[in-house]
């Protein structure tokens, strides 16, 4: 598993849909992953330490989980099938081991309010991970020189990534470097 953290939220030029972009911590690799209106709502606010008069949907699950004596460890990207991200939430609960499925937006959005760390499985990252080239240029992680060969079929399967990767203008983040 790798460290990431939450470079900023997009929206999508090609579709208008918000995509949340996850960057490993020391590292050049992202984790751009498509997610909802809403979901991205949840996130922006709390980054941006937004206050409302009630709590919002993912405020209500973390004072849930911590009236229940629980607390969130940490939360996982751990797989990624037909265009869809999966993850999973780690929680203590009484000095137990608890994961629970969710959507990675949902577990974002829970991560920033409760501050745990964001992971990826490596399998993840090597199949939907983006790297710059020396122009700033966005490239699926597996095209890069050195990187893991990507299977022809999984490439097909991955063809909407493709598109959104190629869509990027990162030069911004590369300015950040400098």
């Amino acid at each position: 598993m790798k460290e990431l953290t939450i470079e900023s939220i997009r929206l999508s030029m090609m579709n208008y849909q918000r995509v949340v972009i996850l960057r490993e911590k020391d590292a050049d690799r992202y984790l751009p992953i498509w997610i909802g209106a809403a979901e991205a709502e949840a996130i922006a606010v709390r980054l941006q330490d937004v206050s409302v008069a009630r709590p919002l949907t993912h405020d209500l699950l973390r004072n849930l989980i911590e009236q229940m004596g629980a607390h969130v460890t940490y939360i996982v990207v751990n797989d990624l099938a037909n265009d869809t991200f999966f993850a999973r939430i780690v929680l203590d609960v009484h000095g137990e081991t608890m994961e629970v499925d969710s959507r990675p937006s949902d577990a974002i959005a829970l991560a920033v309010r409760v501050e745990a760390p964001i992971f990826a499985e490596e399998t993840v990252l090597d199949r939907a991970g983006v790297v710059l080239d020396e122009e700033g240029k966005a490239q699926a992680a597996g095209e890069r020189e050195g990187g893991r060969p990507v299977d022809p079929a999984e490439l097909e399967r991955l063809g909407a990534f493709k598109d959104f990767i190629d869509s990027l203008d990162l030069e911004d983040f590369d300015e950040r470097k400098k």
